[in-house]
């Protein structure tokens, strides 16, 4: 019986091709734009969540200067130094890297070619900190650092600019005024979450960046990378304690230094491309309520043009239930296959987007599976209606419909 009134339902759909079609796009519509607004949201938030795990793992970031107000201007404070690198190192003992680093734009020159270069000095320490290998060569060693020796490694943009993609250890690059000789190559990070190509760095020991670039012994910032399972919240509370210690600031005055939480970023601006997705999600949903209405609309229509053929149906026999169950079934039935065609089209511009945006292609069954059963509950809904109204036509009325 079931099947039969399926089947029933089919043959309704495509007597009037045309007319299924219109009603169906305000479904389709519905259901393509919540599935693709979903789809991109969830590959967005991926994205935010990659690009700052680029920048390391529970990774503390530690720079000079605090904030006077939420908002505000940054406190001007003397800069970070050995000694505030030492003390975060001598009172963290558990984790997996204390590095402190300097940066600088600079102009970088290779026989009759130059860039503008962010150059890095750098200890040790810094390449497990950020969680960077050195895919080719090698990288500067602690007798390097502490000699202020004339070497550097690359990024992958610097290769590709100076050398194609050929090998640059040993080669020799001019940064700046001082003459460098290559010994490694990093491996690729990409793009940050701020737009900006990490790969475009020359490093170099920390030591040799303060005499012969910078010009002072000043740390821009120190990175301390905890173990993998380590309280990132509970290293801030500490690094903060021994800043405070080591820079002599009085309990009533505030931090004159700023430590930021990699993690606590990345779930705060992953929230927020999460929460936009839901609000994305809810809009495009409103669409298959117009789709709703459409169908709606394209029943009782149907019912007034079956009038007669409800009647006869009535006559030989038909319960209430019987046509009742017919125009539901019909009604469903039609928006369960603009849910189809949706989730196709939704899909398909989802996956568009992702290559054009460069970000995952993350769909959620979940999702999918509510877009079904969400557009088969529309149906169920605006069809109701009609099919009441149709179910209780009177037989000998509806036998004198022309």
């Amino acid at each position: 019986m079931f099947f039969e009134t399926v089947r029933l339902a089919l043959l309704s759909v495509t007597r009037n091709v045309l007319r299924s079609i219109l009603t169906l796009l305000g479904i389709v519509i519905g259901v393509a734009a919540v599935i693709a607004m979903i789809t991109i949201g969830s590959g967005t938030t991926e994205k935010v969540k990659a690009d700052i795990a680029k920048l390391g793992s529970n990774l503390l970031v530690v720079r000079a200067g605090g904030m006077s107000q939420p908002g505000g201007p940054r406190v001007r404070a003397k800069e970070l130094d050995g000694k505030d690198v030492a003390a975060i190192a001598a009172g963290l003992p558990d984790a997996k890297a204390v590095s402190a680093s300097s940066q600088k734009i600079v102009r970088v020159i290779s026989g009759t070619q130059s860039l503008s270069v962010s150059v890095t000095g750098a200890d040790t320490g810094y390449f497990a900190a950020r969680d960077w290998a050195v895919v080719s060569g090698r990288a500067f060693t602690d007798q390097e650092v502490r000699g202020g020796a004339g070497v550097c490694v690359v990024g992958q943009t610097v290769r590709r600019e100076f050398f194609g993609i050929g090998d640059p250890a040993g080669f020799a690059i001019r940064v700046g005024k001082m003459s460098c000789t290559i010994i490694g190559l990093l491996e690729t990070k990409g793009f940050s979450g701020f737009g900006q190509d990490q790969d475009n760095i020359v490093m170099m020991p920390l030591t040799t960046f303060q005499r012969r670039i910078a010009g002072n012994r000043d740390v821009e910032t120190i990175y301390v990378a905890g173990r993998e399972g380590a309280s990132t919240a509970a290293m801030q509370e500490t690094v903060e304690d021994i800043l405070r210690q080591t820079r002599r600031i009085a309990p009533d005055r505030d931090d004159d230094f700023s430590v930021r939480d990699m993690t606590q970023i990345a779930d705060a601006m992953a929230s927020t491309t999460t929460v936009m997705t839901g609000m994305l999600g809810a809009l495009a949903g409103v669409s298959l309520l117009v789709g709703g209405i459409g169908i709606m609309n394209i029943m009782l229509v149907s019912v007034t043009e079956r009038t007669r053929e409800i009647g006869i149906r009535l006559a030989i026999g038909a319960q209430e239930k019987d046509i009742l169950i017919q125009f539901l079934v019909e009604a469903t039935v039609l928006s369960l296959i603009g849910g189809l065609i949706g989730i196709l089209l939704g899909l398909g511009l989802a996956g568009l987007a992702s290559a054009t945006m460069a970000i995952p292609f993350a769909p959620s069954l979940a999702v999918i599976g509510l877009a079904v059963g969400f557009s088969g509950l529309i149906g169920m809904v605006f069809g109701f209606f009609p099919a009441l109204r149709g179910a209780r036509l009177d037989p000998i009325d509806a036998l004198r419909h022309e």
